[in-house]
């Protein structure tokens, strides 16, 4: 099949993939692979032009950016980070839809027994735990609050526990990990959900394929918020 007619998505594992699915839905698209049994990379669907990879989750803006998928689906955070790791701009990306899905938010959280509200009066110094190193810089600059980042990329909830963090910064949907670990959300930096981006090339190559499958996704994220 002739490359300009096919499109390839690129997907992560977990939430966002199972939340997009009811969208592919929408527009006529079947996923004829569980990725949770199947041991593909490259899974198949009804329609024979299209194909869905699945990616680390902070990999599915490279991959658009750089030709590996004509399209995908991430996070907000995931975005801002990649921006920042590239100058501050989103380097070959279009981000025509907020898909509403995989909604959760970007907190700071401490132990219950610190009283951060009073070490930032004080003007202390915090030690920061955090993935999403950019977001959390700005965000603490912006209120004047001095801070040392510490970069880790799971587990983020026992870096206070070990001494390791006065804080973290990360991302919560139900709180449940937080209070299971005894630690309290203090500041809601910003309100999380996944994104469709699109490489500009691929939208003026392959635009008879793609903008369907745009209008069929914002047509369910409409009829989802009425």
């Amino acid at each position: 099949m002739n490359p300009d007619e096919t499109l390839t998505l690129a997907l992560s594992k977990g939430r966002i993939f199972d939340e997009t699915l009811p969208l592919l839905r929408a527009a006529g698209i079947e996923v004829l692979e569980d990725p949770q049994t199947s041991r593909r990379l490259i899974l198949p669907t009804n329609r024979p032009g299209v194909r869905v990879v699945l990616v680390r989750a902070t990999d599915v803006p490279t991959y658009v950016e750089h030709g590996g998928a004509d399209l995908g689906v991430c996070g907000k955070d995931t975005l801002i980070e990649h921006a920042a790791a590239w100058g501050g701009a989103h380097v070959g990306l279009l981000e025509p839809l907020d898909l509403g899905i995989a909604r959760c938010r970007m907190s700071v959280a401490v132990p219950a027994d610190f009283d951060y509200a009073r070490a930032v009066r004080q003007g202390a110094r915090l030690r920061v735990a955090t993935k999403y190193v950019a977001i959390a810089r700005e965000f603490f600059a912006s209120k004047g609050v001095h801070v040392d980042l510490i970069k880790l990329y799971g587990s983020m909830e026992l870096a206070p526990l070990t001494g390791l963090a006065d804080a973290i910064v990360d991302l919560v949907s139900t709180g449940n990990t937080l209070k299971a670990n005894r630690l309290v959300e203090v500041e809601r930096i910003m309100d999380i959900s996944s994104r469709l981006v699109v490489r500009p090339t691929a939208l003026k190559v392959k635009g008879g394929l793609i903008r369907p499958l745009l209008q069929a996704f914002a047509a369910a994220v409409r009829a989802d918020a009425d």
